[in-house]
């Protein structure tokens, strides 16, 4: 394939750029801009349906402790500065002070990985990386799975159960495996289509990047607000439906355009920006607090965007170093 550009690893250019305009998306989205609601109905799928696309065709030795070494080595890593940065630091300043969050609960969280405020405080967002790692462990079962309606019926299985147990309303299980389960459905789309998607034609792809833009427009409005991390869906078909058509939609956009390089430079450090977008919002208000007094942070629209840009940029320092001589937090290996 011509878009296969990396050395260490197997890197297709418009998929880091669709991975650099989703991550750029939930930055944006955690600043609570007017079109949350969209941006929320298919921006965690979006991420579900890429990492399904490179879940190996093939099972080989030692396939479990690689994504085990990719995803939970820098979690813990991560979650273990963020929770000690919010314990000294952030808990201290702000709305925290008022809540008084439990400091052991927290602590807790790094282990439990369940999403909820009173427990991740220190890092919501990094709720997503032990659900996507149990995402990746039970389709790699499943896949072993001998016959294939055997199969796809122990997918439909868990994905139901996913959902009837969101809908119960109890907390979320460890590491989220609730949500996890419904991450199936992303994940096993993403793994069956990127081939089918790669043959089609550029004319074709732009055609379709138009039509699953007007449906996912025309049909989000009609279901609640998103939040997987909470295993809010609404209803679970528009659910899926939005999830698929939004995601298609940047994916045949960037397949047929992928003009945007800086797009697919941060797309290979989403982890990093993942991990670090709560903190650098927290320096952005502390610069704002500082130069112009106590502040409600009511942003307009703009600001809320411009700030989310300004927050990838303060990153920028830190994909360099961590590229270099700590690649193990973005991953296990340099990417540029």
């Amino acid at each position: 394939m011509s878009e296969i550009v990396n050395k260490s690893d197997k890197r297709i250019n418009w998929i880091d750029q669709v991975r650099g305009i989703t991550i750029f998306l939930v930055v944006y989205g955690h600043n609570f801009p007017f079109n949350e609601k969209y941006i929320y109905s298919f921006h965690m799928p979006l991420f579900i349906i890429l990492a399904g696309f490179f879940h190996s065709k093939t099972a080989y030795s030692g396939q479990i402790q690689k994504r085990a070494k990719a995803i939970l080595v820098p979690y813990f890593i991560w979650s273990t500065f963020l929770f000690f940065v919010w314990f000294f630091v952030t808990s201290r300043f702000g709305e925290n002070v008022q809540l008084r969050l439990s400091p052991l609960k927290n602590f807790i969280g790094v282990f439990y990985a369940q999403g909820d405020r009173d427990y991740m405080d220190w890092g919501i967002p990094m709720w997503f990386l032990p659900a996507i790692f149990l995402t990746f462990l039970i389709f790699h079962f499943i896949l072993k799975i001998k016959s294939s309606y055997l199969m796809f019926a122990t997918l439909i299985l868990l994905i139901g159960l996913g959902f009837f147990y969101s809908g119960l309303g109890y907390p979320n299980l460890p590491w989220s495996i609730n949500i996890a389960f419904v991450c199936l459905c992303f994940y096993t789309f993403g793994f069956y289509s990127l081939d089918k998607i790669n043959s089609i034609p550029k004319k074709t792809s732009i055609l379709l990047a138009l039509l699953m833009g007007l449906a996912n427009f025309l049909l989000y409005s009609y279901n609640i607000k998103i939040d997987m991390y909470r295993a809010i869906y609404g209803n679970e078909f528009l659910f899926i439906v939005n999830g698929l058509t939004g995601s298609l939609f940047l994916i045949f956009l960037f397949r047929s355009f992928p003009l945007f390089g800086f797009l697919a430079f941060i797309g290979k450090f989403s982890l990093v920006i993942l991990a670090l977008q709560l903190l650098a919002m927290s320096f952005i208000k502390f610069v704002l607090l500082y130069l112009f007094g106590p502040s409600d942070f009511n942003f307009s629209e703009w600001e809320r965007f411009g700030y989310a840009v300004l927050q990838i940029t303060l990153m920028i320092p830190a994909f360099f170093i961590i590229n270099k001589y700590i690649p193990i937090l973005n991953g296990g290996y340099k990417k540029i």
